[in-house]
């Protein structure tokens, strides 16, 4: 009984001493997107924006601590409900053919990004971040790799700069592809297929394809899921091969042979692909994953400082830039080649 009660304490004590920093973290995110729907700017570049803004609540002080675990466990928390966006059906809508140039977009950019990282002076862990990020989910995935990467003093700024350079990169691409769609003939499910294939954040994706016509918006939209799907798998490989073939951290801690946060989202996509979760809390899980990854997103903004990010270098935005580009031609040329 004792020993219940001093557990129960205990976390008492450890949720008054995260409240603080979770607190801020949130209150960042809530203000990341109240002026995205008011200036049609994307919230997560908002959030990251304010948090580097306010950067010394991360520092030092009460509010250190839940920010930490914001940047870190509310983070994997949001991955990891990405999955009720998940479902087998959504690869049966879509065809082989559709199916199979997609996930060749994912793997090979992954591959042409570690392939030309040497060529702008960057080691495989940024090639690795920015690439995934660029082949899956932009944001969300720039933080679910960066969660397996063995850490060393430049690992948030790495992070920062890719959940930058992706979000600003997908901004552009959500004004301009629509324009390129039109500008070379696609028809609506080619188009959906292009701009699905290659923006980005979901969130960017949306906004292009519904630019569009309200077919395009479907097929983009479904699409854009696919590669997300894309997420587990990707983080499970790149995991099992960080740990076989990468030097051990200088702290000696490897990162976990399959982080929690992949189970979760493979549970819940298994879950979903077989209806066993009510559509009501499949959007309510959804709307969570999206405020547990803004607020997470906010918090490691607070956590880092500009001018460090800005260091990584022109090279790096040419890497990240070269990257958006490559996944762009990729999708275009296997559209037109499949019709």
């Amino acid at each position: 009984m004792s020993d219940a009660i001093i557990s129960v304490e205990s976390l008492r004590g450890q949720a008054q001493r995260l409240a603080p920093g979770i607190a801020v973290s949130a209150l960042v995110a809530v203000t990341a997107q109240f002026l995205a729907e008011h200036y049609a700017t994307p919230a997560m570049l908002l959030a990251l924006l304010l948090g580097i803004a306010v950067n010394f609540l991360g520092e030092e002080g009460a509010n250190a601590p839940g920010i930490a675990f914001s940047a870190r466990s509310l983070l994997r928390l949001g991955v990891a409900l990405l999955g009720v966006r998940i479902s087998v059906d959504l690869m049966a809508d879509l065809g082989a053919e559709l199916i199979g140039l997609v996930i060749a977009g994912v793997f090979f950019t992954i591959l042409f990004g570690l392939a030309i990282g040497k060529l702008f002076g960057h080691k495989w862990r940024f090639s690795l971040l920015t690439a995934g990020s660029v082949a899956i989910c932009g944001a969300s995935a720039a933080m679910a790799i960066s969660a397996i990467l063995p850490k060393d003093e430049r690992s948030e700024e790495r992070l920062i700069f890719t959940v930058l350079g992706v979000t600003v990169l997908s901004t552009i691409a959500m004004i301009a592809y629509p324009i390129l769609v039109e500008t070379i003939g696609l028809d609506q499910r080619q188009g959906g297929v292009f701009l699905g294939g290659t923006i980005h954040d979901v969130a960017q994706v949306v906004g292009a394809g519904f630019s569009i016509s309200e077919t395009t918006g479907d097929t983009a939209t479904l699409v854009k899921l696919i590669r997300v799907s894309m997420l587990a798998p990707v983080v499970l490989v790149a995991s099992l091969l960080i740990r076989r073939f990468a030097d051990a951290p200088a702290d000696g801690k490897r990162p976990p042979l399959l982080p929690s946060f992949v189970i979760g989202f493979l549970v819940l996509a298994a879950l979903n692909s077989f209806h066993l979760i009510p559509a009501a809390a499949v959007l309510f899980l959804s709307q969570a994953s999206r405020w547990l990854l803004l607020t997470a997103i906010a918090a490691v903004g607070m956590k880092t400082h500009l001018k460090e990010v800005l260091s990584v270098g022109r090279l790096a935005i040419a890497q990240i830039v070269a990257e958006t580009l490559f996944i762009a031609v990729f999708i275009l040329v296997g559209v037109k080649l499949i019709g």
